[in-house]
């Protein structure tokens, strides 16, 4: 099974079945006869860009991007890639390091994005707090991070 593969896998899941978290994914995906480890299932939900929405049910389960929901991803991968100088997970937090007088402008990119895992944001003039949401650690957070700067997004 080839990384195209496997992605295709994940977006026929997520259209046929509400699934709300990498866990759920990596289990369908298991269950379809495909192997990936929960950062491979991560990575691959961060490039195919899923974004999460409220189901029939009322939780958030992921879904195919829409046009505005793919822009908000572009624009972040850009911003990001633009004035990240560092990135360091600590506790529910990351710390991203940008050069002076940029960091307000980084992190109203990674508000507008919209992102399902981030709490807020809280910008100096070139530290930026991102807090996660309950239940994600800040390094799980700062993988999310990594995949718009170094991946294929």
């Amino acid at each position: 099974m080839n990384k195209f593969e496997r992605q295709g896998a994940i977006l026929r899941l997520v259209q046929d079945r509400p699934l709300s978290t990498q866990a759920e994914v990596a289990q369908a995906l298991r269950q379809a006869g495909y192997e990936a480890v929960q950062t491979t299932v991560s990575r691959d939900i961060a490039q195919l860009g899923l974004v999460k929405v409220r189901g029939a049910e009322g939780r958030l389960v992921y879904a195919l991007p829409g046009a505005a929901d793919l822009s908000r991803q572009s624009e972040l991968t850009a911003a990001l890639r633009r004035s990240t100088v560092s990135l360091a997970p600590t506790g529910s937090l990351v710390v991203l390091k940008t050069p002076p007088g940029t960091a307000n402008a980084l992190a109203r990119a990674i508000d507008e994005a919209m992102l399902p895992d981030v709490a807020g944001t809280v910008a100096g003039d070139d530290t930026i707090f991102v807090a996660a949401r309950e239940g994600l650690s800040g390094a799980e957070l700062a993988d999310h991070f990594r995949h718009h700067l170094e991946g294929d997004t």
